[in-house]
């Protein structure tokens, strides 16, 4: 009995040791969370999502774009492609293989692709892309800022005048070095050393500048009906951002007077924006708030001993499907819910005049519901 004790106990202080000192990627910065509201006022729990009609993907997943243009739905996906089809998901084809991970997309003027990819090449960037298929050529028109590498492309819009603005996620987990899109956001998130930023790109003279940074997982953005604002999302503090497109270098630890938080102490994580129909903003909660983070928001050490677990014991929240609109002035307007998650990892929904087509980080299908189901 004596030789079993000391073997269990030599194993219990070996457990002990491995979960209090062994290395984690992370670095938990402290910080201050907001207490959670629950899904009360404009977030009551609902069904409203839930019964998605479905279109299938052949095989791949993860319809994390959705873009509707000239009768055709584009879709950014697992694989690294982009694919398009009809509405009813009839007649898909490949637009174009980027071989890493698209994320956000938008089209320019020219009809050509823009393509936050994170996963391209060395470390990803803003990219370019014109033709169709297997020939489509895809360039890097951006991969730095002054030198400094964009290690985490994320979501991207074009305004009319040509510039383009995107999201560098991280500084500290780009997704290509930290085993995908979604760990190195949960890394990034669980350390919260704030270190995503809002970026403008100039086609004309090819420079990259800082409008906002020290955001904690900078991720999906908007442009304001002028397109004299743009939003954005910064997942993991559960708020949206507004400023005006001429803000240069500001900080969201120590925002100027312009710069301003639009919604905030959100009941999950926000991700990406999409601009809707009669004003309305779309954003997705791609998880509801996880009771670990906040709790041990001020405790560091806890935060890296839950990284020491086997990554199925991560302290990542449950699925929940979760989307909703607002306007210019923050005003909730719908709220669509889908509290069993069957749907998951919600990231916004893209709007036609009929329906609403749900985007998601790991769907096997692209969801989709008629406005009228909505309220709308």
């Amino acid at each position: 009995m004596r030789r079993v004790f000391l073997t269990l106990a030599a194993l219990v202080l070996l457990l002990a040791g491995y979960l209090l000192v062994w290395p984690v990627p992370v670095a938990p910065e402290p910080w201050v969370a907001p207490a959670a509201p629950g899904y009360v006022g404009p977030h009551a729990v609902n069904q409203k999502l839930a019964g998605l009609n479905a279109i299938d993907l052949s095989g791949d997943e993860g319809p994390e774009h959705i873009v509707v243009r000239d009768g055709w739905v584009y879709a950014a996906l697992a694989s690294g492609s982009i694919v398009r089809m009809k509405p009813d998901g009839s007649g898909k084809e490949l637009v174009v293989r980027t071989g890493g991970r698209p994320l956000g997309f938008d089209f320019d003027a020219n009809g050509a692709l823009l393509i936050a990819d994170p996963m391209f090449g060395d470390h990803g960037g803003l990219l370019r892309a014109t033709g169709m298929g297997e020939s489509a050529k895809v360039e890097v028109l951006t991969d730095n800022v002054h030198g400094d590498p964009i290690r985490y492309a994320d979501g991207v819009v074009a305004a009319k005048n040509g510039k383009v603005y995107f999201t560098d996620a991280s500084r500290r987990f780009g997704a290509k070095a930290w085993g995908g899109t979604f760990a190195a956001s949960v890394l990034d998130v669980v350390e919260h050393s704030s270190t995503g930023r809002l970026l403008e790109y100039d086609p004309v003279t090819q420079a990259t500048r800082i409008l906002l940074s020290d955001l904690c997982f900078a991720n999906g953005l908007a442009l304001s009906a002028d397109e004299q604002s743009i939003f954005v999302n910064e997942t993991g503090e559960y708020r949206i951002w507004k400023l005006p497109v001429a803000t240069k270098d500001a900080s969201a630890k120590k925002p100027p007077a312009e710069v301003t938080l639009l919604l905030q102490n959100l009941p999950g994580h926000p991700d990406n924006l999409m601009r809707g129909l009669d004003g309305r903003l779309w954003v997705g909660l791609v998880k509801p708030r996880g009771a670990f983070i906040d709790n041990n928001a001020g405790k560091p050490w806890m935060r890296k001993l839950a990284l020491r677990l086997p990554k199925a014991l991560w302290p990542v929240p449950p699925a929940y499907g979760h989307v909703f609109a607002f306007d210019e002035s923050g005003k909730v307007l719908v709220d669509l819910q889908d509290p069993s998650g069957a749907y998951p990892e919600t990231t916004a929904i893209t709007e036609t005049p009929d329906r609403l087509y749900v985007q998601s980080l790991h769907a096997k299908t692209l969801g989709w519901l008629e406005k009228s189901k909505a309220g709308l």
